[in-house]
């Protein structure tokens, strides 16, 4: 029935806002439907209160349909981790999202971000491609499938 409201009823914009320990679950359970090795809630709630990470999430109807985190080092940041749930892929969720990550990485200073990503993840790259990155390293053999992880860099300021 939910279904069928919702393929009515004009789609709701998504919020982007700052993640908190109140969201450990359902971060953990979407890392869980996105990767090969999805983290726990308690791997999720050791980085959502670690002051040096940012998490920012998307909600719909307050439902969570994405996150991102990143971990700040003086001027540097490191992506580790970007998820979408499935049935909201391919929606344009993803560069909204992405760019109110790195505006709010900005304004705290963050010059410069990191990130890695498969490279066979061809829907990944394109989107750091169009948000700016470029591809700086690699590391063969990195995931436990044994494909290469591409070290992608954008500079912010």
């Amino acid at each position: 029935m939910m279904s069928i409201v919702s393929r009515l009823l004009p789609g709701a914009p998504p919020q982007f806002t700052a993640a908190s320990l109140h969201d450990a679950v359902a971060i953990a359970a979407l890392h869980a439907a996105s990767f090969r090795r999805g983290w726990g809630e308690d791997e999720v709630s050791g980085l959502l209160t670690d002051s040096a990470v940012v998490t920012h999430r998307a909600t719909i109807r307050r439902a969570l349909v994405g996150f991102i985190m990143s971990r700040v080092a003086a001027d540097e940041a490191e992506i580790l981790s970007v998820a979408i749930a499935p049935a909201r892929r391919g929606r344009g969720l993803s560069r909204p999202l992405l760019d109110f990550h790195l505006r709010t990485l900005a304004g705290r200073a963050v010059r410069t971000v990191f990130l890695e990503v498969d490279e066979r993840n061809a829907p990944a790259r394109r989107l750091y491609a169009r948000a700016g990155f470029a591809e700086v390293g690699s590391r063969h053999g990195y995931y436990e499938t044994g494909a290469t992880a591409l070290v992608l860099r954008r500079d912010l300021g």
